[in-house]
């Protein structure tokens, strides 16, 4: 890591081998992200009374965080990342879990 310092080179902390993985870094980013806005809308819709709406975009994200994630694992280069993927995947689940209990992709 001192090597890509004194070099200018910036990694990510991602990055644990010392190689670059844009593609990798930010699959496993928008994995997290979307696990965890379908994380937070299914705690939403499960304590709050909200529209359809709700349901139907806590179900999407976490689907999407769900499939996307279980790929990225696939793909992903280092032990960082494989860590981020599994918590973006567990939170996408849960958030899928309780869009599905409160009606999921019905309006």
């Amino acid at each position: 890591m001192a090597d890509g310092v004194r070099s200018g080179r910036h990694l990510s902390i991602l990055d644990t081998d010392g190689q670059p993985h844009p593609v990798e870094n930010a699959t496993a980013i928008l994995v997290l992200v979307a696990g965890l806005v379908s994380f937070v809308l299914g705690l939403i819709v499960r304590n709050v009374h909200t529209g359809p709406a709700a349901h139907i975009i806590a179900t999407a994200t976490g689907l999407f965080a769900l499939v996307v994630g279980l790929y990225a694992q696939m793909v992903s280069s280092t032990r960082n990342q494989r860590v981020v993927i599994v918590t973006g995947i567990i939170a996408g689940f849960v958030g899928l879990a309780i869009g599905l209990s409160k009606g999921g992709f019905t309006p």
